[in-house]
């Protein structure tokens, strides 16, 4: 799109349209998530999930969202009204902030900083100041709870997380993300493949930040009732859960940029084009991606019990056909801009949500932690391990270096099978966890 915006105006222009867009489009995107969320769920217990609004369940979100705006909203009698109404705000408006310097293509992004990856950590980080808030403002010893936990798991995962970053970011040389996503395309490799150890502590310490299950302690209504967001109601409430999935498409997003090769796809070094012509292979899966659904929704259509459904499920098919011939017809006919705009997009979203429905995944496969457990595992293992991480890392990188070893793939397999060695010997000591600890006498 930019090179339809005349270049005088296009930096006042385009980071305008891209914030517009990031706030229009993210709360709809946040509650079909939760649809498929709850899809996925159904599917893994052998159940249909939500089918009662709309064909499918497709409107679920559209009636969750008017129910929230029509709920009453509740404040409690002794509560600190202005930081109980300011509390959601801030958790959702750093999530939307830290946007900005999210690129979600190689011409998507509201802005290119030289501190990027920083300053995405940073803002994102401010979101507890929020639920701290909330927790306080309530006048719940519930809520301050819940916030007291939430505040103590975000400062251990974040830790190991942003060391599990560091060990990228030793490779890539800059904060700044599409300077990331270049230097896995100069070097010719996504860096999961160099650091898969980091990529791992990074996978758990975002479950962890973004409190989702199986390290949901701050919310667990076992123990807390709601947690930190017990007070609240209507759409204040439902603000929370947008500020949580926006952090989950945050850390995400950082994920597939650092550790996945960011819009970059896969196997770009193989370009054989169709005999005759200028189109690559790799070019076309996104076209072939869109008409496998298309397919695969046509032969689902006629199984639908009710009519409503098989023709909602026709229409998707056809829907997924039309951006299959787009899909074809950009790397047929389209400039190399724009094709590289759209087959970029396709390839960062696709994943992004790929790690999303990991979240997921984990989500309905382990049960939940107790705290201690939660707490014992970050600082007696994801830190330690992510120090012995980015030491071995950086000892790859002398190696290969200063002292002119020819082979960074002996030199990082080296350090990371002595890192795995450090991983078995602290699972294996201290206390198991799930031991209780011993009464005194015995």
């Amino acid at each position: 799109m930019s090179h339809l915006i005349p270049p005088a105006i296009q930096p006042y222009v385009l980071p305008v349209l891209w914030g517009v867009v990031i706030v229009a489009v993210l709360p709809l995107l946040a509650g079909y998530i939760v649809l498929l969320e709850r899809k996925v769920m159904a599917d893994m217990q052998a159940r249909l999930g939500p089918m009662r609004v709309g064909p499918h369940g497709l409107l679920q979100p559209i009636a969750d969202a008017v129910k929230l705006l029509l709920k009453e909203d509740v404040i409690p009698q002794n509560a600190d009204r202005f930081m109980f109404w300011v509390a959601p705000l801030i958790s959702v408006t750093m999530a939307l902030v830290a946007y900005s310097a999210m690129p979600f293509g190689p011409s998507f992004q509201v802005a290119d900083l030289n501190v990027g990856l920083l300053f995405i950590l940073a803002v994102s980080s401010l979101g507890i100041y929020g639920i701290v808030l909330g927790g306080w403002a309530s006048n719940s010893h519930y809520s301050l709870l819940g916030a007291l936990r939430s505040a103590a798991q975000l400062v251990s995962y974040e830790t190991a997380a942003g060391l599990g970053l560091v060990s990228g970011l030793l490779f890539a040389g800059s904060l700044s993300m599409r300077d990331i996503v270049q230097a896995q395309k100069d070097q010719g490799v996504w860096f999961v493949f160099w650091v898969p150890i980091g990529f791992f502590i990074y996978l758990v310490g975002s479950i962890a930040e973004t409190n989702r299950a199986p390290f949901d302690l701050p919310e667990a209504e076992s123990e807390l009732v709601a947690g930190y967001m017990t007070e609240y109601s209507g759409f204040r409430w439902s603000l929370y859960f947008l500020a949580e999935y926006a952090n989950m498409i945050i850390v995400a997003g950082v994920a597939a940029t650092l550790f996945l090769g960011g819009w970059l796809r896969p196997f770009p070094s193989f370009k054989e084009q169709f005999p005759g012509t200028s189109i690559e292979f790799m070019d076309l899966l996104p076209a072939l991606v869109f008409f496998a659904l298309a397919a695969y929704c046509l032969r689902l259509a006629p199984r639908q019990p009710v009519g409503v459904q098989k023709l909602v499920m026709a229409m998707v098919a056809g829907l997924c056909g039309v951006l299959a011939a787009a899909m074809a017809a950009a790397a047929a006919f389209a400039p190399e801009a724009v094709r590289q705009g759209v087959f970029g997009g396709f390839w960062f979203m696709a994943k992004v949500m790929l790690y999303l429905y990991a979240f997921l995944w984990i989500r309905f496969t382990f049960p939940r932690y107790r705290f201690d457990q939660l707490m014992r595992l970050g600082w007696r293992f994801l830190i330690p391990l992510a120090l012995v991480n980015v030491i071995g890392v950086g000892v790859a990188i002398v190696l290969r270096e200063q002292w002119g070893w020819k082979h960074p793939e002996g030199t990082l397999i080296l350090t990371t099978l002595a890192t795995l060695g450090v991983a078995v010997w602290l699972a294996s000591s201290g206390e198991k966890p799930g031991a209780a600890p011993a009464a005194e006498g015995e």
